[in-house]
């Protein structure tokens, strides 16, 4: 989360103290496991005492620093400390954070980088940078899906996709399946379990649940990117062409440790509500294994051949 741009100086002793205990505060009080969590803090408020952060006054150093530290305790990818270079937004500011969500929806169009249709009337959806929560960015994610709802077939591509939020994956396979609600994930946490469905009734046309749907996914895709891809290909509803993904299921939660600095923190646990597991780790692993820049080309190839 990032405001206006600012100047990020070089970080004092004190400074460098505060942001590590603050960070491992943050992890303790914040990990959705707390026996893990408290592991990874003891780790790294033993390393400060032993001076392993000392000198370390570039920010992003530190932050690179300290998420090394922390992933050889916990190797989860949401578990970081980030450098955010234009300043990290106060958390405690609820106007300030949804004035920047609204701002982000706004630029990166919902998450939708692009609607094109292909030769054979095949829809071809683009979804980059990330996927907005449907408050901020739910009226471009919609506009969208009318475009496509026409087509013969479609194929989402989530090559460039870095995450977004289940309320968005929700709202989107609302127009791939059926107007019958579909359990999709469940998102485990200390207050408990969420469940997320596809939505009874969407605005506009559905795109249905018979015509071909093929996902394109990359090394780089990851979180809310591969749970769309992760949803879709466990109910049988897509097929996935690309590469094998990141590997980020866990839900987390930006903590401000300072003002160019922010502690994420995975917070929940995604879990299919059908096998019990999520790609945690192990990433999505493509129907059709292929280079990513090849994916699109292998897709149309498939619907051309297959039909499905």
């Amino acid at each position: 989360m990032q405001t206006q741009t600012r100047a990020a100086s070089a970080l004092s002793p004190q400074q460098i103290e505060t942001v590590v205990a603050s960070t491992a505060d943050a992890v303790e009080a914040e990990f959705f496991a707390p026996s893990r969590g408290c592991a990874i803090a003891a780790h790294v408020r033993r390393l400060a005492t032993e001076g392993h952060y000392t000198g370390l006054c570039d920010p992003a150093a530190l932050a690179e620093r300290v998420t090394a530290d922390m992933q050889a305790v916990q190797p989860d990818l949401h578990l970081r400390l980030v450098f955010r270079p234009d300043g990290v937004i106060d958390q405690t500011d609820e106007a300030a954070e949804d004035a920047f969500w609204q701002e982000e929806a706004r630029r990166t169009a919902g998450g939708v980088r692009g609607v094109h249709r292909l030769d054979g009337d095949i829809a071809l959806l683009d979804l980059a940078p990330a996927l907005s929560d449907p408050r901020y960015g739910g009226e471009a994610i919609v506009a969208a899906m009318q475009l496509v709802a026409d087509a013969a077939a479609l194929v989402i591509d989530l090559r460039d996709n870095r995450g977004g939020t289940p309320e968005a994956v929700a709202l989107i396979c609302g127009y791939l399946f059926g107007p019958e609600p579909v359990h999709l994930i469940d998102v485990e946490s200390a207050a408990g379990t969420h469940q997320h469905w596809t939505p009874a009734w969407v605005p506009g046309r559905r795109f249905g649940p018979d015509k071909p749907l093929l996902v394109l996914v990359s090394g780089w895709t990851f979180s809310g990117g591969e749970e769309l891809a992760f949803d879709l290909q466990e109910l049988g509803r897509a097929r996935v062409v690309g590469e094998q993904t990141r590997g980020g299921a866990h839900p987390r939660v930006g903590v401000r440790v300072h003002s160019h600095l922010e502690a994420t923190v995975p917070c929940a646990r995604s879990v299919s509500p059908r096998s019990g597991t999520n790609w945690e780790g192990v990433g999505i692993l493509p129907d059709l294994p292929v280079a990513a820049d090849e994916a699109l080309d292998v897709a149309l190839r498939h619907l051309a051949t297959d039909g499905t």
